[in-house]
């Protein structure tokens, strides 16, 4: 059974708006959520792409990897609480191929929690902030199609160095790692370790680019 760590973390009200998602935070202040900030890394190629295959197919496509999405966070998250859950035959291979990295997570000091920054002007929800073979992580959980290459994930990266750098701002608890679980259709996972810095500063500069926008 895995601990879980008490850690007194906001409440946020999360909103749709034209400009994206948005959160607001206890004080009132509404901050665009990370994921629409790194949706720019990849606003021109999903544009082609839907350009290229049409917006009814498009949306089909988004419609299914959101849902599948969804319910693997899901049932990672009744895992690691260790509470009852079903597995479709859809999901069943994707997931239990990832079982085994979930086994190496303790010290679970968040899990689906909102956090922002009032430095970087953002927020957003964390997959889960723990121990990740007794290092103190920022862990998400991701699924995909095919193997991904490092080059092409950068924007996961950034995600998870900015809930890291809001987690020390609202606890005062420094994280230094971020991980990256993936599991991937009829392959085997895929785990990327990152240190935080180097993509926390990827991250402040696309804000800014952001805030030009």
């Amino acid at each position: 059974m895995k601990t879980f760590i008490p850690c007194d973390l906001p409440k946020l009200k999360q909103i749709t708006t034209s400009e994206g998602r948005k959160y607001v935070t206890p004080q009132g202040i509404s901050y665009p959520s990370v994921t629409t900030i790194t949706g720019l890394l990849s606003n021109k190629s999903i544009a082609e792409w839907r350009a290229k295959v049409g917006d009814k197919e498009a949306n089909r496509v988004s419609k299914a990897a959101c849902a599948r999405g969804t319910k693997i966070h899901f049932l990672c998250e009744c895992y690691l609480k260790d509470i009852p859950y079903d597995v479709n035959i859809y999901d069943r291979d994707i997931f239990y191929s990832i079982i085994p990295f979930l086994n190496n997570i303790n010290n679970i000091y968040a899990l689906e929690s909102g956090l922002y920054s009032d430095y970087l002007k953002s927020a957003g929800t964390v997959d889960c902030i723990a121990e990740y073979n007794n290092e103190l992580s920022v862990i998400d959980f991701k699924t995909s199609k095919r193997i991904k290459s490092k080059d092409s994930i950068s924007g996961y990266f950034m995600q998870c160095a900015a809930y890291g750098y809001m987690f020390w701002e609202r606890t005062g608890i420094l994280i230094k790692n971020l991980v990256i679980i993936m599991g991937v259709d009829d392959d085997k996972p895929q785990i990327f370790k990152e240190p935080i810095v180097p993509w926390l500063n990827e991250f402040i500069v696309l804000r800014r680019e952001y805030e030009k926008i």
